[in-house]
């Protein structure tokens, strides 16, 4: 039998995409040194560990605070813990964002707290269409952020280059099902990227002959917009769809 002291501590979750400068803006603003910022987190949040140099470290962006690190943090410079994360793309780095718990969550969308922590950890959302439209709200998710969060993305790129290399109406009604967009709008945007995509193949008449030269060039401008399909995408989306 394995004794207690050996068993090995449970994995330290992943720090949130950590924004050092907004933290060195943000503690500048406020006139506060590093070590105002230690001692604050020492002796408002329970963190006897947190040291200037910690400070420092995390502004230089050499490392990178723990969640409950963020949100005290976020607590001694005045601000919410959002305002210190950069981009946040997964399930917990949103969470993070807004400040909540993983129970605020698991109760607003109305799932089980054990079975929310486990689609954190495996970044993996499962819940129904009306859990979805839940998660959104809670969590206060663009459009393209609840494509992503919700495990889309990957489909609709593969939705999207199918549309753009052969007929596009052909995946109007299979975008439809990843993106909640009427119908009308997810038209538009397929045939404006289809006519784009399609003339990025065109090679551009070359003076002198060098048209292997102009096909090469036309071939990768395809291939760059095949990769970035999906900001393509939410680009012409927001142009007025």
């Amino acid at each position: 039998m394995t004794h207690p002291s050996h068993v090995p501590p449970p994995p330290t979750p992943p720090a949130p995409p950590f924004d050092s400068l907004a933290a060195r803006r943000l503690r500048a603003a406020l006139g506060m040194a590093p070590e105002h910022v230690a001692y604050g987190m020492r002796a408002s949040f329970g963190l006897p560990y947190v040291t200037p140099d910690l400070v420092v470290a995390w502004e230089h962006g050499d490392v990178a605070p723990t969640s409950p690190e963020l949100v005290a943090l976020a607590g001694v410079l005045w601000c919410a813990p959002g305002e210190l994360v950069g981009a946040p793309r997964t399930l917990r780095e949103h969470r993070v964002a807004r400040g909540l718990a993983p129970e605020d969550v698991a109760h607003a969308v109305g799932v089980q707290l054990l079975a929310y922590v486990r689609m954190e950890e495996a970044d993996e959302w499962r819940g129904t269409d009306r859990q979805s439209a839940a998660l959104a709200d809670v969590l206060e998710l663009s459009l393209p952020d609840f494509v992503t969060v919700t495990g889309r993305e990957e489909r609709l790129a593969e939705l999207l280059r199918g549309a753009v290399t052969t007929r596009w109406q052909g995946y109007v009604r299979q975008v439809g099902k990843v993106v909640p967009l009427h119908r009308r709008v997810i038209e538009e945007v397929l045939a404006e990227m289809h006519a784009s995509y399609q003339g990025e193949l065109v090679p551009t008449p070359v003076a002198g002959g060098f048209r292997g030269v102009a096909a090469t060039a036309s071939g990768d401008a395809g291939r760059e917009f095949l990769e970035r399909v999906v900001g393509v995408f939410w680009e012409t989306v927001g142009r007025g769809y």
